[in-house]
């Protein structure tokens, strides 16, 4: 049944690259809602013609372009137990600022191609193969496809939580690393704002009447970025500050935003308690400090369960060529946190291999794309077995 599915899919390695240019030349920047939708219905096509997939809907948006589930048959009734797939179909290239697919030899180029278009693509090269050895009926299996994970899934967290909560894995396809290093750790994010307020006055004939603002954000940034902890994985940044009218004016109004990491959920939230309190220890006679956000996505922790399934992962990743090696912690979010959060056993990266994701060199190892479905095909064909108990596909 295997070499069945690995002789589809070299077959189809050219209609693959043809998908995946067709797929790039779609901007769809997380704002355009238009593009975003363009490449939504297209992902929705190639799915609803694939045999043994048995639904495929939008989920309608408030904001972004729509978000995509399908089903196969024997994932219909419930997710309970089934293997999830996580992607999205959004990208961080406004138009017009980097466009358009290339094929140089062994890469190919452009926005989306790695992060994460290619991924994509292997998931609809998988589904066809086990479609074509006649068995993706009976693999249990969720796909969502948001278009908001550039900017934290702000609405797909909530979509991915409805559709996929109670599966037994996730499997996400974002960028595939050097080496074809798995991802089972990334770091948690979250944002603040917070808000200095003050009194004005004039600088020269009421300076004691004022309570300059700046000041006590000053104060408060330089507390909040100690709140560092290399050695705990807990960062502060405090990357924009705002403030003030004039050099002769106490300033009654001053603003920062800031972007804290960290590894474990427990430290986030207890980060976020720390900033709470810094603002209040550092504001000044006369202020006060407000801090606004919160954790935007959580962390993806490795566990056991998680190691278990990079362990079953990378045994069909070295069958296929593939490396087989776990990633170091990563430091940016993925929606592979959030099926995480759900309690689901979670990996990442497994799209194909490549780099310069988030640049204008975004690129991807074109050979990679048929070993990292094949890879895909292995480890779901052995779920389906696992979900077989008349031994059908085992006597195939």
């Amino acid at each position: 049944m295997i070499e069945a599915a690995k002789t589809h899919l070299r077959a189809r390695e050219e209609a693959a690259l043809l998908l995946l240019e067709a797929l790039v030349g779609v901007n769809s920047f997380t704002d355009n809602v238009p593009g975003g939708s363009r490449v939504g219905e297209m992902l929705a096509a190639e799915l609803r013609g694939i045999e043994g997939v048995s639904s495929v809907r939008a989920r309608a948006s408030d904001r972004y372009a729509p978000h995509w589930v399908a089903r196969t048959e024997a994932a219909e009734r419930s997710a309970a137990g089934c293997v999830a797939i996580v992607g999205h179909l959004d990208t961080v290239f406004p138009p017009g600022t980097f466009e358009g697919f290339r094929r140089e030899g062994p890469i190919a180029r452009g926005p989306g191609v790695l992060d994460m278009k290619g991924g994509l693509v292997v998931v609809l090269e998988a589904m066809r193969a086990l479609a074509h050895v006649g068995v993706l009926a009976r693999v249990p299996m969720r796909v969502v496809i948001v278009s908001d994970e550039e900017v934290g899934s702000p609405e797909g967290q909530r979509v991915i939580a409805e559709e996929l909560a109670g599966a037994r894995a996730a499997l996400v396809f974002e960028a595939g690393r050097a080496k074809d290093l798995v991802i089972t750790s990334r770091k948690g994010t979250g944002s603040a704002r917070v808000v200095a307020a003050g009194k004005a006055a004039h600088a020269g004939n009421a300076h004691a009447d004022g309570a300059n603002a700046i000041w006590a954000l000053a104060r408060f940034i330089d507390h909040a970025q100690q709140l560092t902890d290399a050695t705990r994985g807990v960062t502060v940044n405090v990357g924009t500050i705002r403030g003030g009218q004039s050099k002769n004016t106490v300033p009654d109004h001053a603003e920062a935003e800031l972007d804290f990491r960290y590894e474990r959920r427990a430290d986030g939230e207890a980060l976020l308690a720390a900033l709470a309190n810094v603002a209040k220890e550092t504001a000044i006679a006369g202020t006060t400090l407000t801090v606004m956000g919160g954790i935007a996505r959580s962390s993806l922790e490795r566990t056991a369960a998680s190691a278990a399934l990079y362990e079953a992962y990378a045994a069909c990743a070295r069958a296929a060529g593939l490396g087989d090696g776990e990633a170091p912690l990563v430091g940016g979010g993925s929606d592979a946190a959030t099926t995480a959060a759900l309690g689901i056993p979670s990996i990442d990266g497994l799209g194909p291999r490549g780099a310069g994701f988030h640049t204008h060199d975004e690129h991807i190892e074109v050979a990679t794309l048929v070993p990292k479905a094949e890879a895909i095909v292995r480890f779901l064909l052995g779920c389906a077995e696992s979900f077989d108990p008349d031994g059908l596909l085992r006597s195939s």
